[in-house]
């Protein structure tokens, strides 16, 4: 073996330093296409199964296989989720990216490499592991073909032994992601002890980075949020689903086809959900208006390149009051932007899709738990306010694993709204489907087909009075129009209220969707490190509830934290706000399409704290 493979590090030796126990990163730098995902996973799931808090981020090209692609596995034992700017330990697998992967690196971090890299003649204040994967390989895998994907497991070896990750549990990972494929499993245990058993003869001195077993993961499980978004949507009742796969938002349906698969077949064994692919996006909100309009609990799933096409329909189902729900996994825009990174990008796109006057109702999940809870609530919402109704996700909860309580079994039924059957339209003297006769602004609606011979059979998007008669009167459409404001003012109190923290301090901290956790990492950073203490509150659905204006009011300045270039809740809060109370604002903003970390958000408002103690603006 040659001098290179022996991995002493060439700088200081970390076993003098004092080891940092659950608190590191892990980043792999592979290429996209080359099989790393499943030993990533395994390297995750098994950090989790030794009970300690875990987060993976996946970083990805957007069009094809052999372009430069990130994992970074965080785990803390206080709990944090949030993507970490630094990295701890490096595993360098891709000659294009290795000298920009170790020269992003902070001192004293440990790199794990293929030996033909020879990364360490970029730095001298980092602990460097060259490792023979190559000829490793070739002894544990006859199959050249496979190689390429085999040799990912080496790297999940010796890392379990240089950081103490229990093998066993990796084993236990390993039997998961490969239930289904037993001879690929074996294949990859061998590769991933063969690592293990290189790491125990050759590493002399481990990194300083190591996890040990905890218990703060009991009863949790990992999954990603399109799954829960499409669980979710299974146990509202979901009837009709038209999609057009688009990146961030295929996995959604896709998991959709397979939990119904599953668990929404009759008796006769047929599926009682119709799942289509449509020929576009444009095609597929119109089935959904559609099934909507039919009386079918109907979505779809997209991005924002989907909703873009969608808002002549999205339109259309607002003015003609027809119930359906559309997700949208947002990524990076406008136009093509980047289609594997994240966003908070479409923000106001939603509140007001499509032209004229409209207003629809958004929920801002932040974690798996609300995506699939909220994922129930909307079909509630839509039909109870015969509406379209958003589910803002992003591509960070949809396509990342995260940690989970077990999904809870909903309880009481489905709610339906204000539907009238065959009883109901005959005790009614005059009925009209766009009166409204509670004063709340939703009129009572039919269902195509009911018996007696007042279902509905035909809606209209032009203008109509409350009859859903043709007409151009100017005042019957102002009177239209200022029903549906009233109607969907009414939605704030069906959407999901804020969620606030503190104890009644002068700084405020307001945030929504995925950036909640790196504000309650940076909350903590600004506590200890600046004594600066913060109020947060967590917007979690449009409209705002009146509370939102309240807690304004009760803080000196506050700071808006989120993912897109135009502070987009900040101009939205301003819309509603009281016009003495939008001064209060501050937004703090990040948008290079990463997950949000705590640090961006720390350092922004311990330096706007700065200024305003000199007495800036």
């Amino acid at each position: 073996m040659s001098e290179s493979t022996t991995a002493s590090p060439t700088s200081r030796p970390a076993s003098q330093a004092e080891p940092i126990v659950n608190r590191l990163s892990i980043q792999v730098a592979t290429v996209n296409g080359s099989g790393s995902q499943t030993a990533n996973n395994t390297l995750l799931r098994a950090i989790f199964q030794m009970g300690i808090p875990v987060s993976g981020k996946n970083l990805f090209p957007s069009n094809i296989a052999g372009l430069p692609t990130w994992f970074t596995i965080r785990a803390n034992e206080h709990g944090y989720i949030a993507r970490r700017r630094e990295v701890d330990v490096m595993v360098c697998m891709n000659p294009q990216t290795a000298e920009d992967d170790v020269m992003g690196l902070p001192a004293g971090a440990s790199v794990v490499y293929d030996e033909t890299l020879r990364c360490d003649r970029y730095r001298k204040d980092l602990d460097f592991y060259p490792v023979p994967f190559q000829s490793m390989v070739k002894e544990v895998c006859p199959s050249v073909s496979l190689r390429r994907l085999v040799v990912n497991m080496i790297y999940v070896g010796v890392l379990a032994e240089m950081l103490d990750i229990e093998v066993s549990e990796v084993e236990r990972a390993l039997e998961k992601a490969f239930a289904s494929k037993p001879k690929a499993l074996g294949v990859n245990v061998d590769a991933m002890r063969a690592g293990v058993t290189w790491a125990k003869e050759h590493v002399q001195q481990k990194p300083r980075f190591r996890v040990r077993r905890m218990d703060k993961n009991d009863g949790k499980i990992l999954v990603d949020g399109n799954f829960a978004s499409a669980l979710g949507a299974l146990m509202a009742g979901v009837t009709v689903a038209a999609w057009y796969p688009i990146t961030p938002s295929s996995s959604l349906t896709e998991s959709l086809i397979d939990l119904a698969s599953e668990h929404r077949k009759n008796e006769q064994g047929k599926l009682d959900i119709a799942v289509i692919q449509a020929e576009d996006e444009l095609a597929a909100i119109g089935m959904v208006v559609g099934a909507g309009w039919a009386g079918a609990r109907s979505m779809t799933s997209t991005s924002g390149p989907g909703i873009s096409l969608m808002s002549e329909f999205i339109g259309l189902a607002y003015y003609a009051e027809i119930p359906g729900v559309i997700f949208d996994v947002q990524r990076t825009g406008p136009s093509t932007g980047l289609p594997t990174r994240t966003m908070q990008g479409d923000v106001l796109f939603c509140a007001f899709n499509s032209h004229g006057d409209t207003r629809h109702p958004c929920l801002y999940p932040s974690d798996i738990n609300e995506a699939y809870e909220m994922a129930q609530a909307a079909f509630d919402i839509a039909e109870r306010l015969q509406t379209p109704v958003f589910v803002l996700t992003d591509l960070d909860l949809g396509m990342n694993l995260w940690m989970a309580e077990p999904f809870a079994y909903p309880e009481g039924g489905i709610d339906r709204g204000k539907v009238l059957d065959e009883k109901g339209l005959a005790e009614v003297e005059d009925w009209g489907r766009y009166k409204d006769v509670d004063g709340d602004g939703i009129p009572w609606r039919t269902l195509p087909g009911t018996p007696g011979g007042k279902g509905a059979f035909f809606t209209r998007g032009s203008g109509h009075d409350e009859y859903a008669r043709y007409s151009e009167s100017g005042e019957v459409y102002a009177n239209n129009v200022d029903r549906l404001t009233r109607k969907l003012a009414g939605a704030a109190s069906l959407v999901p209220h804020p969620h606030d923290s503190g104890d009644g301090v002068a700084v405020g901290i307001l945030a929504y969707g995925t950036s909640h956790h790196a504000v309650t990492e940076a909350r903590d950073q600004l506590a200890a490190e600046d004594d600066i203490a913060t109020d947060y509150l967590r917007v979690r659905g449009f409209p705002f509830a009146d509370s939102i204006t309240s807690w304004v009011e009760n803080h000196e300045v506050v700071y808006v934290v989120e993912q897109n270039r135009d502070g987009q809740m900040l101009q939205l809060l301003k819309l509603e706000l009281p016009a003495e109370l939008q001064g209060r604002l501050r937004s703090v903003r990040y948008y290079e399409g990463l997950p949000l970390d705590a640090r961006t958000v720390s350092d922004a408002i311990r330096a706007a704290e700065s200024d305003r103690a000199k007495g800036g603006a």
